[in-house]
């Protein structure tokens, strides 16, 4: 089955990798639209997820978003590079965009998911519920036991900082933060192996 999948990755041009990656996060917000006029008594109540005037968000948002992110820089020097393997859909999707591009990918998923997963599930699900959604959504972390396992903490780390922060927008900088470095580390890398194999 993991074959299976990393033909189809191979096989996707970037146009269409692009667009299956818009569309999936285009799905996500109107999930979240429907659920929120379901699950939601009003507009202000919606809108209480977001704190704007918060430091939460750069204290534990930024501040776990940059963890994450050294945790996992430190894991890939030591770890065997096939823990990491995802099928090449990170790679595919990150090693040849600009980084305006990688940052804006990262901003539209962390929206997107963060509005789904922890505004309106977790809201109204609770934090176990909506983890187990996160990583479910995440399937392709499932053919390596690593990534699952990774996948999982993750899940239930940003659904924790919701919890106590109670501020979308802590979680939102959390995620995006998350997929914008670990973009830009994927796009570096392909360049410096570009560089080598030209030499």
């Amino acid at each position: 089955m993991k074959k299976r999948y990393e033909d189809i990755i191979k096989e996707l041009t970037d146009r269409e990798l692009l667009f299956h990656l818009y569309l999936t996060q285009a799905l996500i917000l109107a999930i979240t639209f429907i659920l929120s006029i379901i699950l939601f008594n009003s507009f202000k109540e919606f809108q209480a997820l977001f704190v704007l005037n918060d430091w939460n968000i750069l204290v534990i948002g930024a501040a776990a978003g940059l963890a994450v992110v050294l945790i996992d820089m430190i894991l890939m020097k030591v770890l065997p590079d096939e823990l990491y393997d995802d099928g090449g859909l990170n790679k595919k999707i990150f090693q040849n965009r600009h980084y305006l591009h990688i940052a804006f990918i990262a901003a539209v998923v962390a929206i997107s998911e963060e509005l789904l997963f922890r505004g309106v599930i977790q809201t109204h699900f609770g934090l176990a519920v909506s983890s187990l959604i996160f990583a479910l959504v995440h399937y392709r972390y499932f053919f390596s036991w690593f990534l699952f396992v990774n996948i999982i903490t993750l899940s239930f780390l940003i659904g924790y900082i919701y919890h106590i922060t109670n501020n979308l927008l802590v979680t939102i900088v959390m995620h995006f933060l998350i997929d914008f470095l670990l973009g830009i580390l994927i796009r570096k890398q392909y360049l410096k192996k570009s560089r080598e194999d030209m030499s």
